[in-house]
């Protein structure tokens, strides 16, 4: 009997980038050395979002969750040294997708590549912007059109590129069961083919390369049973909606393929070393079984509960998979589950319940409609309630946090300050600067662009008609166009989209019965609402700045609605002149801030002042969000009444202190505890 060959390892990537577009290079060509095998680029926040770094939502964002990419300039000291036509390059990147393969396809030029040949997956799955990461920029309509036109330009163009990378990853982050997370990521694959279908920029006898070319990013929590079988669910369900609905022939063009990012929504802040075996178990789920078995892998690092990995964090992230690659005999085996009674019968029940699902989606009007409509937003928020009660109640167990809480000192955590890396808020200025600088000299030696006026009216114009929108952001990108006025023209032509939040249509989650702790949280609430003599204790719920990342805020809100407050949430990207606009113009008891991109230093102390400055100083700021130690002891320094971060858990018990400040900001007597 031959031995079989082993199979090919996936490929093995790490998220990454930050601070500027130099720091990035240097982070990548380390990376790359220690045998990664791909590269995945992380956008800052305002590149992510259309905006410059001078833009007034991007004040302190600049740099912080990824690489700043203002322009081409920007684009060429990123991938300086390394050449693309070699690369496999994943970019974390959706509204402003177009935009970003334009400056890459144009760096790549430059280098000499050969364009056919670029290899790599622009993300540019809007419908989960809308749903939970907040990064949406433009209405549906015009944000399926720019998704469509890169698709039709990348089969006829770039060949080997992945246009779209469907991604149910951050819908499980905002809630989803396996079954809503598969029906979900279905549907919007499902709107997107359609769209390309009768957009009738490809014909029909290549839409098998359109299929071909569509990937997914999906997400695996630590239930890695469970998450092995929904991965095999979804090529099943793949398989029959691209043969059936498109009449896809070439089993190769059908399969399913995908990259995943295991679990970050499960990692710890409290004993944050259980995050290392979790990271483990959720790869299990993702490479154990070769018929379901991902073609690239990118794990978190044990520390993003506290805040920004550092190099050293994330090699050990990458060396996890190299251990499991090179070292164990996973690769030598065909699928290991094959005849398996006990995974064939769940695969069936996620298939079955995820069709159910799929059918009702299209019902209503397919994913675009049921994004506009709310009907997702509310869904997935109501099932992030639930599982968040279970939780709270002890009935689902998270090791350190509500079970085996009692720990060692622990040495990785010794000293905070160096257990993260931190971004030197003095970045900011050093982009500013450098794209003023851009501005001013980008027609000058030695780059000689194009004056950017006439690119940007031919990008507007191609927006008002019908023409693929590719061609002329491609000539903005070679007229040194910066990426907020790229997002601007769009702007102008397309508008702008605020989100269904999904917190008024969620239903009660925790039970306020009697002698419970909501009961009593409720019971507060009332007695403090007739102290103050008014109807209802008011809360007002903002989400400063480009953070995106609603899910804390969202169940914060909800919460606070069933405890009887009437809840102000207006949703995301709100900068603090607005959010104490609000505050002062709803009469508020209490303003809660939640920011977890790292933007809280700056944009916090600016509603404190804010409030100050309008005599609103009776009105108590609560902070959420990943907050280090040090940031938290300034802010409550800096007059904020309570920090919470996410080692805090006990949603009803946050409420419960939110009327304690209400109470001590108005000189009221502490309310008695039961016993």
């Amino acid at each position: 009997m031959t031995e079989r060959q082993k199979d090919r390892p996936w490929l093995m990537r790490t998220y990454a980038g930050h601070s500027t577009a130099e720091a990035s290079n240097e982070l990548y060509r380390r990376n790359l050395a220690k045998g990664q095998t791909g590269l995945s680029v992380a956008f800052d926040l305002p590149t992510q979002t259309g905006y410059d770094p001078d833009h007034v939502l991007a004040r302190g964002e600049v740099g912080r969750v990824g690489v700043p990419v203002s322009h081409l300039g920007d684009m060429r000291r990123l991938f300086q040294d390394i050449p693309l036509e070699q690369m496999n390059t994943s970019m974390t990147i959706n509204a402003t997708a177009m935009w970003l393969l334009a400056l890459y396809q144009v760096v790549a030029e430059e280098q000499g590549a050969d364009i056919t040949k670029l290899q790599g997956t622009t993300q540019n799955d809007i419908v989960k912007e809308y749903l939970s990461r907040g990064t949406h920029v433009f209405p549906p309509g015009p944000s399926l059109r720019l998704t469509t036109d890169m698709i039709a330009y990348t089969v006829s163009h770039m060949p080997k590129w992945n246009p779209i990378n469907i991604c149910s990853y951050h819908l499980q982050e905002a809630g989803a069961t396996p079954v809503q997370e598969i029906a979900y990521a279905m549907s919007t694959a499902i709107a997107v083919l359609d769209a390309v279908r009768d957009s009738g920029q490809v014909p029909q006898e290549r839409m098998g390369d359109v299929v071909g070319r569509i990937s997914f990013f999906v997400n695996a929590g630590v239930r890695f049973i469970e998450e092995m079988c929904k991965m095999r669910a979804f090529g099943r369900i793949w398989d029959r909606i691209t043969r059936e609905r498109y009449g896809i022939e070439n089993p190769k063009h059908r399969r399913f393929r995908y990259g995943v990012q295991v679990n970050s929504l499960g990692l710890t802040e409290a004993q944050p070393e259980n995050n290392v075996q979790r990271i483990v178990l959720e790869m299990l789920a993702v490479t154990l079984s070769k018929d379901a078995r991902a073609r690239a892998v990118q794990l978190p690092a044990w520390n993003e509960a506290l805040g920004l990995p550092r190099p050293w964090d994330q090699q050990w992230s990458l060396r996890i998979q190299q251990v499991l690659a090179y070292e164990s005999d996973l690769l030598e085996y065909d699928d290991i589950f094959e005849g398996s009674k006990v995974i064939e019968a769940k695969v069936e029940q996620l298939v079955e319940e995820s069709l159910a699902e799929i059918e009702r989606i299209q019902e209503m009007g397919g994913a675009m409609a049921a994004v506009e409509s709310g009907y997702l937003k509310s869904q997935l928020v109501s099932s992030h309630a639930e599982r968040r009660a279970r939780i709270e109640s002890g009935e689902e167990k998270i090791v350190g946090v509500n079970i085996f809480e009692g720990t060692e000192p622990n040495p990785l955590t010794a000293d905070l300050d160096t257990a993260i890396q931190t971004v030197d808020p003095a970045v900011e200025a050093r982009v500013v600067e450098a794209l003023r600088q851009w501005r001013d000299t980008r027609y000058q030696p030695p780059f000689n662009h194009p004056r950017p006026c006439k690119a940007l009216e031919k990008l507007k114009e191609a927006a008002r008609g019908t023409d693929n929108l590719m061609e002329a952001t491609l000539e903005c990108a070679r007229a040194g166009v910066t990426t907020g006025e790229w997002a601007g023209a769009l702007r102008e032509v397309f508008g702008e989209f605020r989100a269904p939040t999904g917190v008024s249509s969620a239903p009660v989650a925790v039970a306020a019965e009697d002698g419970s702790q909501l009961a009593d949280v409720r019971r507060r609430v009332e007695l403090t609402a007739r102290d103050l003599g008014v109807g209802k204790l008011r809360f007002l719920v903002g989400k400063p700045g480009l953070d995106g990342h609603s899910n804390g805020a969202e169940q914060i809100a909800v919460r606070a609605r069933d405890a009887g407050f009437e809840v102000v949430y207006q949703g995301i990207r709100l900068t603090p002149e607005q959010i104490v606009d609000a505050a002062l113009a709803e009469d508020v008891h209490a303003v809660g801030l939640s920011i977890l991109s790292g933007s809280h230093a700056q944009l916090v102390p600016d509603v404190l002042e804010r409030l100050r400055v309008a005599g609103a100083t009776d009105i108590p700021v609560i902070a959420g969000g990943i907050i280090p130690n040090g940031d938290a002891e300034q802010l409550r320094a800096a007059g904020v009444a309570a920090v919470f971060t996410p080692k805090d858990f006990d949603i009803t018990g946050i409420i419960g202190r939110i009327v304690d400040e209400i109470r001590t900001a108005n000189k009221l007597d502490p309310l008695e505890v039961p016993a």
